[in-house]
């Protein structure tokens, strides 16, 4: 049975990613390997866990020792790396963290691949041939737009906080190992995702949080930032076409074209719990509170997809009005218990 490991597989996208390959692919043995920090959970695999084809290894990826074996025990034909600490206001406070993660665990992962996968650069072993390490990256490294134009695969990056430093650092490095030592790699870059199992300090699953709870809705500055949301399965549809059809060295960017500012954004979320749970003639917009905004806080991302569509033949399934029912839904679920 041939193995994909998957990094950070109990976090939002990683967990969604693996309950769609496990299922779409029973000849494959998905292998996750999580630390459970406060960004994983393992009961976001619970629809998995019991799956003949997946196996959860507990552990950090800068953890070399613990990589080689999980290579070798497993027999690893192919990785799609998503772990990474992700929250820029953390990044903000604590950056040597995200250097830590991001930057040398994917080192880590990408350095062990290339010495059990190759003889040496540009020969790989027998039965290892094509074997591919997709890494999966955000927009936040093209820096920040004006109110018009899109990022694209060719858009210089200009990373604006620690967080995205990082995982500009990362994508370098994996282009590195494609380029040095003829390694079969492949970077996708997305947009904001939004979906079920988003980790609680992410923007939409505080406001329903605070929302149902009664308390302040927190929206930085003005709340005109602007951001292209991309729902979760869409996303990981396109990491599955960008590792199985995707060419070796290229960049997929992977958006919603769903281009919506914040405050649109928390509105939408009061309108639909009104409707759910109206509250005795007020609305839940009532308890939306402007706050300090975010350091180096960018004004807009927006993302060109029309590599992925016009080459892999992606489409995003929801739009933001569909997605964003769903997305409610599954925290009105989860938050009402």
């Amino acid at each position: 049975m041939k193995a994909i490991l998957v990094t950070g597989g109990a976090g939002f996208i990683g967990s969604n990613l693996i309950e769609y390959l496990v299922f779409k692919y029973p000849d494959y043995n998905i292998v996750n390997i999580d630390l459970l920090t406060y960004a994983g959970d393992s009961k976001n695999l619970k629809a998995v866990e019991k799956a003949p084809n997946y196996t959860f290894v507990h552990g950090d990826i800068c953890d070399r020792e613990l990589i080689e074996r999980v290579f070798q025990h497993y027999y690893v034909h192919g990785v799609i790396h998503l772990a990474a600490e992700s929250h820029v206001d953390n990044s903000i406070s604590n950056p040597d963290v995200f250097i830590e993660t991001n930057v040398k665990g994917t080192f880590t992962l990408i350095d062990v691949a290339y010495k059990y996968w190759m003889e040496k650069p540009f020969v790989y072993k027998k039965g290892f041939e094509n074997n591919t390490f997709l890494h999966v990256s955000t927009d936040e490294v093209y820096g920040t737009l004006g109110a018009t134009g899109l990022f694209t695969e060719e858009t210089p990056y200009a990373p604006n906080s620690p967080y995205s430093a990082s995982k500009a650092s990362s994508d370098l490095i994996v282009r590195s190992y494609h380029h040095t030592y003829g390694m079969e790699t492949v970077i996708t870059n997305c947009s904001n995702n939004y979906g079920p199992k988003q980790h609680d300090e992410k923007l939409i699953p505080t406001v329903i949080r605070k929302a149902l709870a009664g308390e302040n809705i927190p929206v930085y500055g003005d709340g005109k930032n602007i951001r292209d949301w991309l729902y979760v399965l869409d996303h990981c549809k396109g990491i599955d076409l960008a590792y199985h059809n995707g060419i070796s060295g290229e960049v997929y960017n992977i958006g919603g074209k769903n281009e919506q500012n914040n405050n649109y954004i928390v509105a939408k979320i009061c309108e639909l719990l009104d409707a759910k749970f109206p509250k005795n003639g007020k609305s839940y917009k009532d308890q939306i509170t402007y706050v300090e905004d975010r350091a180096g806080h960018d004004f807009r991302y927006a993302i060109d997809a029309t590599k992925i569509e016009t080459k892999l033949g992606w489409k995003s399934d929801e739009n933001f009005d569909s997605g964003i029912e769903k997305t409610v839904q599954w925290y009105v679920e989860k938050y009402k218990k």
